[in-house]
């Protein structure tokens, strides 16, 4: 090989690296670009995944937002949001109030033995009943506007119980029975009430309310809600000193025990409420 062409050719391999060299050098600053395109993106994501959840957090709870809905009033209701419940005859001359939270224990086995006299006496004409709803149970302070954090059964099987009152004095009696039965009510601790589903099947042993789509659409709706709500901030805010459940009011004292207790047996409840309507 001539000194020409061996300068020739090491000129031209010289020149071939140098292509080579940017050719790599354009393609490594292309990964790096797309690197942090990525990296912002993935950023981006992050972020966008922390905001939304945030919002999410920060989003008032269903019973939360209900609080600013507007009461809609079961039928068979009087008073400031439909809150005042009395049934019985209109000859009956003395009411007798009666305060229950779904879930709590003690009102079902109120119900479950007593029950059916306090059923027997408003038929007769004995008296009143008057019906005020809690929903304490779930953790609510209704008086002071906070939803608890305890559960959501109450307030829903007051939402139903308001849904069956719209349906008829009777079927709104026979749907509490049922929801203090031993075969539904639930153990304290677990909050089955807070299912639609359960509630409208325990409204299906009730004849009034069975396939009863009007009154299964209410439930589903939440129609009643607020109206829940504005019942338990009734129990908050009563006038009688009432703080628990089951109570029992008639003219104003409460009917209770020596012990201070309510009147658990059909025996003593008679015995005070015979008293009392001698008062």
């Amino acid at each position: 090989m001539s000194k020409r062409n061996s300068q020739s050719a090491k000129t031209a391999a010289r020149e071939r690296l140098r292509i080579e060299r940017e050719r790599e050098a354009k393609r490594a600053k292309t990964k790096r670009q797309v690197i942090v395109a990525c990296s912002i993106v993935g950023v981006l994501a992050i972020a966008g995944g922390i905001g939304y959840a945030v919002v999410q957090a920060n989003k008032p709870t269903h019973w939360e937002a209900v609080k600013d809905e507007k009461v809609v009033t079961p039928a068979n209701t009087t008073g400031t949001d439909g809150t005042t419940v009395v049934i019985g005859k209109d000859s009956a001359k003395k009411t007798l109030k009666i305060y229950e939270d779904p879930r709590c224990p003690v009102c079902a086995q109120f119900e479950q033995t007593v029950g059916p006299t306090v059923k027997k006496d408003i038929d007769d004409g004995k008296y009143k009943m008057q019906f005020i709803g809690a929903t304490f149970i779930d953790g609510d302070a209704l008086g002071d506007g906070k939803i608890g954090s305890n559960g959501e059964g109450s307030k829903n099987a007051m939402s139903a119980l308001g849904a069956a009152l719209n349906v008829s004095d009777a079927a709104f009696l026979d749907y509490k029975a049922a929801l203090y039965s031993a075969k539904y009510h639930p153990e304290e601790t677990t909050d089955k009430f807070k299912d639609d589903s359960y509630l409208i099947k325990v409204a299906n042993t009730v004849p009034e309310l069975k396939d009863n789509k009007k009154f299964q659409d209410a439930v589903e709706k939440g129609t009643y809600d607020a109206w829940a709500l504005a019942m338990s901030k009734s129990f908050d805010t009563n006038k009688d000193d009432v703080r628990g459940t089951p109570s029992f009011v008639m003219d104003g004292k409460k009917l209770t025990t020596s012990a201070g207790n309510p009147p658990m047996t059909v025996e003593d409840f008679n015995s005070m409420v015979n008293t009392a309507l001698k008062g």
